[in-house]
């Protein structure tokens, strides 16, 4: 006899715990772990040494707003003592209106046999407990690997619909070594600071399609970092042993940025160097110059590959990649759900259905009326036009006296 599913009040969603690390842990390394940006899950082990360490330090900060508030927001599955699945959230931005999930871990092997669910039914309760306890967030955004049709088949069952596809390049060293070899012609090129937050966030707004651009929803205060924000990037590019040196293009005439770049570079050649690079649509020759550049900061460091992005609705930066070589290293799908709009749809569509016979139902009369009685000799005044009748200079006459109404019935009684 096959055992029935459970119900989904046998599962308990609760967040994270200090009881829950070495739970998550085994979830992390086990061989059902599903993770939705289609990396591996060492990062999560890292991450988790981490919470380890510091647990009561972010558990202190995650009650008021600083930059490490939403370091490790997660969310566990437990069922009969036993956590069976987690998931990691995070604001995408400043505002918290748009979040992202960062992983989705299911672990069916830590349910008893007997009342064993499948993991897409874990999952997806996970997903809908964010969807309704993070009240702030407007839209969900994620990231999954094309090969992944387990989790790709988990987020479209809870709503969300692809926005773009997202394509990881690997820059060779030697490739990079040739680039660095030539001066770029970046007469323009300067430092990034809070002061040029207005430029960098009108670039990324005309840098993509309309439909991204409301999904994003990036503000000025998304390019700007604060005092303790720095403090603690310091902090974690000392201890990761990166460094971090980004600049934009400005274009005196249009007093405008057309591009910018976020070079994120391992000191210790243990990793890969990152970067982040935004041009604008009508500026495409930026890309050979702001590569070259990059590759001229990276020269004196040990050999690494540069690890770049590029989208779909980005044809000419996909187009030079590929002349200039650089491997493919991964395919993801940018999806996104919104759990705000549809309210607004509901609404509309309520009184767009209405007719306009029972919007004006309400003013019809609900039985014939009766004829009442009318005096028009209360209405009118009583005492008499004294003004004689003259013509007026455009020709119009003035009104002349009536006679009133009891007049006229006592002329009619007059005997002759």
């Amino acid at each position: 006899m096959t055992s029935a599913l459970p119900q989904p009040s046998t599962l308990t969603i609760r967040p994270f715990q200090h009881r829950d690390l070495d739970a998550v842990a085994s979830l992390a390394a086990s061989e059902t772990a599903v993770d939705s940006s289609g990396k591996d899950a060492a990062e999560l082990g890292r991450k988790m040494q981490t919470v380890r360490h510091w647990y009561g330090l972010l558990k202190c900060l995650s009650f008021f707003p600083n930059p490490l508030r939403y370091f490790f927001c997660t969310y566990v599955a437990e069922q009969i003592s036993r956590v069976c699945g987690m998931i990691q959230v995070a604001p995408f931005n400043k505002t918290r209106s748009t979040w992202s999930v960062k992983r989705v871990t299911v672990d069916t092997g830590a349910l008893s046999s007997g009342t064993q669910c499948l993991s897409s039914d874990i999952g997806s309760q996970l997903l809908r407990h964010c969807f309704q306890a993070i009240w702030e967030a407007r839209t969900w955004l994620i990231e999954v690997n094309v090969n992944d049709n387990f989790t790709l088949a988990l987020y479209r069952q809870n709503g969300f619909q692809t926005l773009a596809h997202i394509t990881s390049w690997a820059i060779a060293p030697e490739t990079l070594q040739a680039l660095a070899e030539r001066e770029p012609d970046l007469p323009n090129l300067l430092p990034v600071s809070n002061a040029d937050a207005v430029l960098l966030h009108q670039l990324d707004t005309v840098s993509m399609p309309p439909l991204i651009r409301q999904v994003f929803d990036r503000h000025v205060i998304d390019f700007k970092i604060s005092l303790v924000g720095s403090i603690v990037k310091s902090v974690s590019r000392w201890l990761s042993k990166t460094d971090s040196i980004s600049g934009y293009v400005f274009e005196p005439q249009r007093k405008a940025a057309i591009g910018y770049f976020d070079l994120k570079v391992c000191r210790d050649g243990s990793c890969a160097h990152k970067a982040d690079l935004t041009v604008h649509p009508a500026y495409t020759w930026l890309y050979p110059e702001l590569l070259a550049q990059m590759a001229r900061l990276v020269k004196d460091l040990p050999p690494q590959p540069l690890h770049l992005t590029s989208t779909d609705y980005q044809q000419e930066r996909e187009e030079f990649l590929e002349q200039l070589g650089a491997t493919r290293i991964e395919h993801t799908l940018m999806m996104s759900r919104s759990v705000w709009h549809k309210l607004r749809e509901s609404r509309f569509v309520a009184l767009e259905g209405l007719q306009l016979s029972e919007v004006l139902q309400g003013l019809q009369p609900s039985r014939k009326p009766v004829p009442g009685r009318f005096s028009f000799v209360d209405s009118v005044p009583q005492e008499p036009i004294t003004s004689a009748p003259s013509a007026s200079p455009s020709g119009d006459r003035k009104l002349e006296k009536m006679p009133l109404l009891s007049e006229l019935d006592s002329s009619e009684k007059t005997p002759d």
